[in-house]
């Protein structure tokens, strides 16, 4: 690559050039308070002022999904990805509400046993 030549920010094989922090300006911590099963929506607020990560989660939660689903489809690390989301629920251009098991109380660990046990039969 000459000096002149546009710079390439992601290499086929290795994936993207750009540390994941890079995307969130260095933070670690997101300001809300998310965890996997969490389900993110995009309330369709007009006007809000987002960088480009921000828009393309936007258009990934027009339906709602989870912070999970979200972190794969960006291809980000979960940390990366709820402060990229608290960002976007601070400023009102997405809605959250915390996944209940049939329980009732919060993410129901006979149920992530049994989910593991799935996971870990493929």
């Amino acid at each position: 690559m000459t000096a002149g030549d546009d710079e390439v920010w992601l290499d086929e094989e290795a994936g993207p050039l750009i540390r994941p922090y890079t995307v969130n300006a260095g933070r670690t911590r997101p300001t809300v308070e998310l965890d996997l099963l969490s389900l993110v929506v995009a309330t369709g607020r007009e006007g809000v002022d987002v960088d480009a990560e921000h828009v393309k989660v936007l258009e990934l939660c027009h339906a709602p999904i989870s912070v999970t689903e979200v972190a794969a489809a960006m291809r980000l690390p979960v940390m990366v990805t709820k402060v990229l989301l608290a960002d976007l629920l601070d400023c009102g251009a997405m809605s959250t509400w915390a996944a209940t098991t049939s329980s009732g109380h919060g993410t129901d660990r006979v149920l992530l046993e049994k989910l593991l046990d799935g996971l870990q039969r493929i």
